[in-house]
């Protein structure tokens, strides 16, 4: 079994019309003929991740999910336009090849970019790829300095200072989550109000660094070079960057991030192979991190609390549409049990905390 990570059979609701799709990619990217053949990427819970191939030529196609969306999200238009800008930076971005706003192609704005063929690293590693601890641990630290790159960015030199208001971020982002989750509450879900309350009164000064932060930052969205596979070759999923503070980001990632001494029921909710021997732990990464930034992180209780909150909003918004029946995929209903279990995490970190 191949571990590079290989598209299956499109979702039963969630088709293309293949002769619309050729049609248009054939008349808006030079080169292309032959027969088309569409499948889909089935992990993932946000935007919809296609492979395209047209004769020899293999492309990724994205395109919003069915059903209610946050008024904010999901705008192909702002992606495709951060990977346009980023890639001449920014050498782990896909090559950007065509937006497209007009929805008699497929219902939604979509756009296509060429594929980064690679290993990509979910809840276990791939059946035949093994890592020694050294081996993990070097992983861990090249995940860490490929973040540290993506920060260190000039972000008005790379056309990126439209793209989010650094000044009042930390503010923003608790207050805007903050009501997405009130938005899409069910009535089966923790009410987060302890948690909200508490990152509202905890929120850090402003950061004296400003960063283009990826937001989604973590191993299922690097790709790894099958030859080498301690190499990053790609970073994917960039519809949530935007400009602000770096350790927000930093946060937003380790919330994904299981340690091997974490209580059992937060393993069952793990993604990501973080408890493989050799893995760090989140204090490590926090470490690291800073290190190779040149900056003091302190107490980093506050933004890992938040990564835990902005995460259970993100499985939330999901869960919703799956609870009101704007989807069927039934990976969506298990999402609650994932929003109960961090906020449990955020309430027990909070407890413990000294901020």
């Amino acid at each position: 079994m191949s571990s590079i990570d290989e598209p299956v059979e499109v979702r039963n609701g969630e088709e293309l019309d293949a002769e619309k799709v050729k049609e248009y990619l054939i008349s808006n990217i030079s080169g292309l003929s032959g027969q088309i053949e569409i499948r889909q990427f089935p992990s993932g819970f946000s935007n919809l991740t296609y492979s395209v191939r047209i004769g020899e030529r293999e492309m990724i196609l994205r395109r919003p999910p069915i059903g209610k969306k946050a008024k904010t999200a999901h705008d192909m238009s702002r992606e495709f336009r951060v990977l346009s800008n980023l890639r001449p930076f920014f050498r782990y971005c896909p090559a950007p090849l065509l937006f497209c706003d007009d929805e008699s192609v497929m219902g939604a704005p979509f756009y296509v970019m060429d594929r980064l063929k690679g290993i990509i690293l979910r809840k276990h590693y791939p059946r035949g790829f093994v890592l020694s601890d050294k081996e993990a641990e070097a992983l861990c630290n090249r995940f860490i300095e490929v973040l540290v790159e993506l920060h260190s960015i000039d972000y008005v030199k790379a056309g990126m200072a439209d793209f989010g208001k650094p000044h009042g971020y930390v503010r923003r982002q608790v207050e805007g989550w903050s009501q997405r989750y009130r938005d899409a509450r069910t009535p089966d879900a923790p009410d987060f109000e302890k948690v909200m309350a508490w990152l509202s009164e905890k929120m850090p000064p402003e950061s004296p660094v400003v960063s283009v932060i990826h937001n989604d930052y973590k191993f299922d969205n690097v790709v790894l070079n099958p030859a080498n596979p301690l190499e990053i070759v790609g970073v994917l999923d960039w519809e949530m960057a935007t400009v602000g503070d770096p350790l927000m980001d930093l946060g937003s990632s380790l919330a994904y991030w299981i340690d091997r001494d974490d209580p059992e029921e937060y393993h069952h909710m793990r993604m990501l192979p973080t408890t493989e021997p050799g893995m760090l732990t989140r204090r490590e990464v926090v470490e690291r991190y800073a290190k190779l930034m040149g900056i003091e992180v302190g107490k980093f209780d506050f933004y890992l609390c938040f990564g835990f909150f902005r995460l259970a909003v993100i499985a939330q918004q999901i869960y919703y549409r799956f609870y009101h029946g704007q989807t069927r995929d039934r990976r969506f209903e298990m999402l609650i049990f994932a929003v109960a279990l961090l906020e449990k995490a955020a309430r027990e970190l909070i407890a413990k905390s000294d901020l």
